[in-house]
């Protein structure tokens, strides 16, 4: 089930009811019932594999609460990692490692044949096992108690909202509020509301707009250079932004709507002045879990420079992973990786000012993401090369570079749309509130507006997602992660 689906239009309100009707005592159940039916309405084949890590992470983790030997702890915490993790390996990962072994072995001269299984990626495993994976782990270091509640601790898994992706939210932020008892709060509703009216905004003006755009290249780039690959380029950025981002508002607001609150998973992440504090905007929960979980592990930047480059590397590699089996991804990761490690050096040598945002700085930043962005978008290695290569063909000329450009795109009928010279509109929109964001939160700065001027916005915003909505429904970018 879509966050923008007709069925989700009619689940939310159910849920929402059917929750506030119910006794304080029994509501983990309706959650837990609701979450259920959400998974199983868009991957119901693979229900049994959330059961198995929801009950495996438990059970791990009730024994770890229940023992002082350090030895029992250990077996426990490995039999989750191994169970969970395997579970993730094998659906995701069995293919390109078998298919990355075989290359390796064929490279040598030994006759192989590649085994490959006709595997479907189950919706939302990476998002769920990471949160499993990282509650057992704080049990198993005492950072929060194990959750004796079966039914709550489901809840904790499956809360629907964030189930099929994301936030991955920590135990001790969300499980006390699973087990304490919920008043309805009307101004915290009227905040989940504007949250999810943002959020489709995000994905249906602009991150659905601008998709016909990005596949229409993307999906045969060796009919494009120059321009066309650096629009569709620029589309991608505000598509997988807004894709992700909006999914994650929309979370955060009907969390909201059941009075529960889900961490903050983007904060204006295009106007970062660095590559560090990009990932200190852009998808949080996942950058704080890798740097939780992987790179202080490691030994984070405690233990030398050198060191510290290698975790930093390792870290954005593994979280290239993360995101997709194959090498794209791991080069995406790879570039962020040593980008941040030439970032601390230049940084070393010629230190920042805080007290400023260099619009300059801000902009190479974005121009470098974007660049990243060409190899997570790619369909393959080759299609990412291409891009790079022949993104800059005619650009001697700008005038010519410009206009062939447009007319690339215009004959393949993506520039006619009248929806997609609009988005531009919503973009700078987009970037207007993120910038409000760096401060402050923009609701409140609109609520310093009278009623007339923050009414008309709110029924400008309605308008264009309900006019937007017409233009098809496209499934959240990160489901396939």
């Amino acid at each position: 089930m879509l966050f923008n689906s007709n069925g989700f239009y009619l689940f939310l309100p159910i849920v929402f009811a059917v929750y506030w009707l119910t006794p304080r005592r029994y509501r983990w159940g309706v959650l837990l019932v609701s979450s259920y039916y959400f998974y199983m309405s868009a991957d119901a084949q693979y229900v049994l594999l959330l059961l198995t890590t929801t009950a495996v992470s438990y059970g791990a983790a009730l024994l770890m609460s229940r023992t002082e030997s350090r030895k029992r702890k250990k077996l426990c915490l490995g039999a989750a990692l191994a169970v969970c993790l395997g579970l993730l390996i094998f659906f995701k990962y069995f293919n390109f490692l078998s298919g990355t072994v075989t290359a390796v072995l064929r490279s040598v001269s030994l006759p192989v044949s590649e085994v490959t299984l006709n595997l479907v990626l189950p919706v939302g495993i990476s998002f769920y096992v990471f949160q499993t994976l990282g509650y057992v782990i704080d049990v198993y270091k005492g950072k929060t108690k194990a959750c004796v509640h079966f039914g709550r601790y489901a809840v904790f898994v499956s809360f629907f909202p964030l189930l099929l992706a994301g936030p991955i939210e920590r135990a001790e932020h969300l499980l006390p509020q699973l087990e304490k008892d919920h008043s309805f709060d009307a101004d915290k509703a009227i905040e989940g509301a504007k949250l999810i009216a943002w959020g489709y905004f995000k994905k249906i003006a602009i991150a659905d707009v601008v998709v016909s755009c990005v596949n229409a290249v993307y999906d045969q780039v060796t009919a494009y250079t120059g321009l066309a690959l650096g629009v569709a380029t620029f589309f991608y950025a505000f598509q997988v932004y807004c894709d992700f981002s909006g999914y994650s508002d929309i979370a955060r607001g009907v969390a909201k709507l059941l009075d529960i609150d889900l961490m903050t998973n983007f904060k204006s992440p295009y106007f970062a002045a660095s590559l560090k504090e990009f990932w200190s905007r852009w998808h949080i929960s996942l950058s704080t879990w890798f740097r939780d979980y992987v790179y202080i592990p490691l030994g984070g930047s405690r233990k030398g420079a050198w060191r510290t480059r290698r975790n930093l590397l390792v870290t954005f590699l593994v979280s290239g992973l993360w995101h997709g089996a194959s090498w794209t991804f791991v080069i995406w990761g790879g570039l962020h990786g040593l980008g941040q490690i030439v970032e601390k050096e230049w940084n070393r040598h010629f230190p920042p000012r805080k007290d400023r945002r260099s619009a300059l700085r801000v902009l190479l930043v974005f121009i470098f993401v974007c660049a990243a962005w060409i190899f997570f978008r790619a369909n393959s290695f080759s299609d990412a090369i291409y891009v790079v290569t022949h993104l800059f063909d005619g650009v001697g000329n700008p005038v010519s570079y410009v206009k062939e450009g447009y007319l690339a795109l215009r004959s393949a009928g993506i520039m006619q749309s009248s929806d997609l010279k609009l988005v531009f509109v919503w973009i700078a929109v987009l970037l207007a509130h993120d910038w409000i964001e760096l401060k402050q939160s923009a609701w409140k700065w609109l609520g310093r507006f009278r009623k007339p001027v923050r009414y008309a916005f709110y029924f400008a915003l309605l308008f264009v997602v309900l006019y937007s909505r017409q233009l098809g429904d496209y499934e959240f970018v990160y489901f396939q992660f």
